[in-house]
């Protein structure tokens, strides 16, 4: 389904989704930084930037309690966390670098456990895309297989228009049932032609070539030199939109206290440090390795795409100015030959 809505409509739909309660999530000013927040009105609502940090947040928190114990002489109670207290969110503005690592996530949170706090998160969702009409020099997701208006992930892809406001499609059931819920604020196509879309510099990779190399070349020098710069500061899965490694642990005293998830990065020092005191990844270009193995093989192993939405953002918060692309470029250039 196709409509149209005007720029004034769409921050007054904001405005009457705030005064019925719901959740309304978009990119705001926050300090010197733009991210996805709850908004208070329409008019905090910031289109004309990516966000610092990524979308994944609204689902998987960077901490959250899973339950709550308490102990009273021999006597432990545990108190779980019920996942239905979460509200009825929209989330407007979404780049299509996030949205589509949302099913990236969803892979994960829904294999062989089903992880309730992020699976009713998701359902109480409605993601409204927002297509890309600028790129800087980080971006890339057009060299892995995505575009500047992509609807991945998204239930409703809103397109800016040459004279304002955007045309609206809706991508799955819940993106249906928003433009008739709130077809007031919508109105029917009227020839308005979209702006063009942003141009990524980014030469498309050869994804099946880059994993071919890296399914042969686990033990490889060139893996010293690609992480050599690496300081293992974990920013890069953090800004990350698709990484989701998370660690448990349990906080309090003997008393009482609360098990909580907090988000964890592979490229962490202890990530992988044994309770014998062994450590499989004891050096840096071990931890990078597995970083790029996770997202151009192990997780196509398991579920047949790529960790990796070309978002840039790694590339832009790098301390030491590693760039993910640039080590794809380096990674495609190798010989195939196993060694």
């Amino acid at each position: 389904m196709q409509k149209q809505i005007t720029e004034a409509n769409l921050r007054l739909l904001i405005d009457s989704l705030i005064l019925k309660r719901q959740r309304v999530i978009g990119p705001r000013q926050s300090g010197s930084m733009v991210l996805y927040e709850p908004l208070s009105s329409a008019s905090d609502l910031v289109l004309t930037e990516q966000p610092r940090r990524s979308v994944k947040e609204a689902f998987f928190p960077v901490c959250e309690d899973l339950l709550e114990y308490s102990k009273q002489g021999q006597q432990v109670e545990l108190a779980d966390i019920e996942p239905d207290r979460f509200p009825e969110t929209v989330i407007f503005g979404v780049r299509p670098c996030d949205a589509a690592a949302v099913p990236v996530l969803d892979s994960v949170f829904s294999w062989d456990y089903k992880d309730h706090f992020y699976l009713k998160r998701r359902e109480k969702t409605t993601i409204i895309g927002l297509a890309c009409n600028t790129a800087d020099d980080s971006c890339f997701c057009t060299a892995v297989g995505l575009s500047p208006d992509n609807p991945k992930g998204t239930d409703l892809m809103l397109t800016p228009l040459t004279g304002g406001g955007c045309l609206a499609e809706s991508h799955s059931e819940k993106g249906e049932a928003f433009l008739i819920t709130w077809k007031d604020r919508f109105s029917e196509l009227d020839g308005t032609k979209p702006l063009p879309l942003a141009q990524p510099a980014a030469t498309p990779f050869d994804l099946k070539k880059i994993k071919n190399w890296l399914d042969n070349h686990f033990e490889d020098p060139v893996w010293d030199s690609i992480a050599v710069r690496c300081v293992g500061c974990g920013a890069c899965a953090f800004v990350c939109p698709a990484c989701h490694c998370f660690d448990i642990i349990d906080e309090g005293s003997e008393k009482a206290g609360k098990r909580r998830k907090f988000w964890d990065a592979c490229g962490f020092s202890k990530f992988t440090n044994h309770a014998s005191g062994h450590n499989p990844r004891n050096l840096q270009p071990k931890r990078y390795r597995n970083r790029i193995m996770h997202k151009f093989k192990y997780y196509d192993d398991k579920f047949g795409q790529t960790l990796c939405t070309g978002c840039g953002r790694c590339i832009r918060i790098c301390p030491v100015g590693i760039d993910i692309a640039g080590v794809l470029e380096e990674i495609e250039q190798q010989d195939d030959s196993v060694k």
